[in-house]
């Protein structure tokens, strides 16, 4: 090894968000691990919650500290434009882009409303995911593959929102090792 590869400082990873639209209810789990290089610092961080009034729920993958400047900063669009969460997402999204201190804030988001579930990027990104005709899905982070993928697999299934989201959670933590079973779930 390296002068310069031993001195590099551990990087964190952190976390899978998964979100599952199915049957009028939207649902946003996350689960509660963070990681710096190999070791767990953590394992019951709270990265899923509501923000405005309640009827957003968010859950973040990245930086916490990053994370919690732009929940500050989209629950400030959500006032400016009440209602209209896919409006304040892109104004979140074009002040990321353009504002120099933003732009460097490393995070990604899931947010929803009952309307519209939505993943937002720090590359001005505002997708709505693919709606499927059982639902829709969505995943971040570490884990987000493998969340998506059990979440997809599950969404034709009689089972609700809630469950898919808990069960895809659990399949990308036995699968990735910066995920754990520690899940918070939202639903709307």
């Amino acid at each position: 090894m390296t002068q310069e590869q031993n001195t590099k400082p551990a990087s964190w990873h952190a976390t899978t968000i998964v979100l599952v639209k199915k049957n009028g209810k939207t649902v946003i789990a996350g689960d509660g691990q963070v990681s710096l290089g190999q070791t767990i610092v953590k394992a019951n961080a709270k990265k899923v919650r509501r923000l405005g009034k309640g009827d957003v729920i968010a859950g973040f993958a990245g930086a916490t500290a990053d994370a919690f400047t732009l929940f500050e900063r989209l629950e400030g669009k959500l006032e400016q434009y009440p209602g209209q969460l896919t409006r304040a997402c892109v104004e979140l999204a074009k002040d990321w882009r353009m504002d120099r201190y933003l732009r460097r804030l490393e995070a990604m988001m899931l947010v929803a409303d009952r309307e519209v579930g939505l993943t937002l990027t720090g590359a001005g990104d505002v997708l709505e995911p693919e709606a499927f005709e059982h639902g829709s899905v969505a995943a971040i982070g570490s884990g987000g593959n493998f969340a998506l993928a059990a979440a997809r697999a599950l969404l034709d299934q009689p089972i609700e929102a809630d469950v898919i989201a808990k069960r895809a959670m659990e399949i990308a933590a036995d699968i990735c090792v910066y995920t754990n079973r520690n899940i918070v779930l939202e639903s709307i």
